[in-house]
């Protein structure tokens, strides 16, 4: 299998650079383009924390900024050879990431996570796992946890 179509989702955070930096690697070695796709996730309480951006073309004007922003603050040096595209919408972040990857046929998502487990992850569900259960293609998963290098095996 080829791939020549990642998509990459992000919510911006630390962690999820992790899986733009790791997609980003892939995708010069294969010359692949990057599809970068933020969701603003959509639940009860969403007007609540987004009421001060007002009508919701500004909202995605201002994440749309915001997630320009980010890839050039994180991956400036990165990004130069890869072709990259940018996506911003609003909705169920699991749902949304998977329409995407069928709308854009992708050939493969790359995500980070968090890796919880127990109750936090029943509680709040986990969005990389219901990706998987549902994705069109498969899915790299990157773990939040840090990964032994040489120095620390050596000690």
């Amino acid at each position: 299998m080829k791939i020549r179509k990642m998509l990459v989702p992000t919510d911006m955070s630390e962690l999820s650079c992790l899986g733009v930096r790791y997609a980003l690697e892939i995708a010069r070695e294969l010359s692949a383009e990057v599809i970068v796709y933020h969701v603003v996730p959509m639940g009860e309480d969403w007007f609540v924390g987004y009421e001060k951006h007002g009508p919701v073309r500004n909202l995605l004007a201002n994440e749309e900024a915001a997630l320009d922003k980010f890839l050039a603050e994180k991956f400036a040096e990165d990004i130069k050879p890869i072709t990259i595209r940018q996506k911003v919408e609003i909705g169920a972040p699991h749902a949304s990431i998977v329409e995407v990857a069928e709308r854009e046929g992708a050939d493969l998502i790359v995500m980070s996570t968090h890796g919880r487990t127990g109750l936090s992850h029943i509680l709040l569900g986990s969005v990389t796992e219901k990706v998987v259960a549902r994705a069109p293609c498969p899915v790299l998963v990157i773990p939040s946890h840090k990964r032994p290098t040489e120095a620390t095996r050596a000690a």
